[in-house]
């Protein structure tokens, strides 16, 4: 029988692993994963750097690249790109056997250009341009001020990992975003194919609800808001405006679920990868979350295209008093916020390492 993690790639379902360092790709931990537990994609961020750069395994290459005159972002740019380069090789077979539509690995733009979306728009090309591999995502935030710079960059034919998105509003903001640049290259006669995906954050939705709502409705709250969002990614995918672009030879943005491990100690540690199975989607989960699910993971009926009992349990929300709306807006600005103090913290993380080093 195959294992739980292949029964999702079976339904159709990409698993990728939340996580990179440089000493899963040296020991073949991550060719691991790959053999194993069907993975065929791979997300970072700050603060997944940030904990491997402090394990002292980039100390060697720290203390090189800082000999050459590197510091600060430019350091972390080197080193990260070094690893995302090795891993985005590890997929490029599946990256070209599903014809673009897997195989992926992301790379964070600097948060600290939030506000600024023509200087966001300028790093991602230029990141892109400097891994020089065709299978990295440059990850932008899906925030108001965000989204200009991911409809510039996909125009521009740099493929985007639309991020910190938490809602169907937010998700459809980012849809658009999308699309608008895709239409802007079938305009100018380029290529319309460009990949990306929309990142929807979910396990920080049932956190920040969970001293506020009734026993009865624990953990109920995240799986809610993502039936409400995969019912807007069908909405979107059988749409007049997606449809029109595929015969121009555009591909969907695929939706991504994020933040996939379980904070309640109480709750099953497989709670949102088994609630959030549909085909067409992808999976990004940290190590602990893949293996628990590789271990004892049931994959049950796939996700309702209709968002099955969504409004039923999101009305049970607002009337226990939240506010989902609301609540979602604030996720994504707490988020954004917690990005710029991580991104912040690695780069304080990599100078102290180089002085410590040199």
């Amino acid at each position: 029988m195959a294992s739980p993690t292949q029964q999702l790639h079976e339904l159709g379902q990409s698993l990728w692993l939340d996580n990179i360092t440089r000493t899963m790709l040296d020991d073949g931990g991550l060719q691991r994963y790959i053999d194993d537990c069907s993975i065929t994609g791979l997300t970072s961020n700050p603060s997944i750097f940030d904990n491997a750069i402090e394990s002292g395994a980039y100390d060697a290459a720290i203390r090189e690249k800082g000999a050459a005159g590197l510091t600060g972002e430019a350091l972390f740019f080197e080193l990260a790109i070094e690893d995302l380069r090795r891993a985005a090789d590890a997929f490029l077979a599946v990256h070209e056997r599903t014809a673009g539509v897997d195989g992926w690995v992301s790379l964070e733009v600097s948060p600290e250009l939030a506000y600024d979306p023509e200087a966001t728009a300028r790093a991602a090309a230029a990141l892109h341009a400097q891994a020089g591999r065709k299978n990295l995502f440059i990850k932008i935030p899906g925030t108001a001020e965000g989204l200009p710079a991911v409809t510039a960059s996909i125009a521009a034919g740099v493929p985007v990992n639309v991020t910190l998105l938490f809602d169907a509003d937010q998700y459809r903001a980012a849809a658009d975003a999308y699309l608008t640049g895709i239409e802007q290259r079938v305009a100018r006669g380029l290529d319309p194919d460009v990949g990306s995906v929309a990142s929807v954050f979910m396990s920080r939705w049932d956190k920040a609800v969970a001293d506020r709502i009734p026993d009865t409705l624990r953990d109920k709250l995240a799986l809610a808001v993502g039936g409400d969002v995969y019912r807007a990614y069908r909405e979107v995918l059988d749409s007049d405006r997606m449809q029109r672009l595929a015969t121009e030879g555009a591909r969907p943005q695929r939706l991504l679920w994020a933040s996939t491990s379980t904070k309640d100690p109480h709750a099953p540690d497989t709670l949102y990868v088994g609630g959030l199975a549909a085909p067409n989607t992808i999976n990004t989960m940290p190590d602990s979350t893949v293996l628990a699910f590789a271990d004892h993971g049931e994959v049950g009926e796939p996700m309702a295209p209709d968002g099955g009992d969504c409004d039923a349990v999101l009305a049970e929300f607002a009337a226990a008093g939240i506010d989902v709306a609301a609540l979602a807006a604030q996720l994504q600005t707490d988020g954004a916020d917690a990005f710029v103090k991580s991104w912040k913290h690695l780069i304080e993380r990599i100078e102290s390492q180089r002085s410590s080093v040199a």
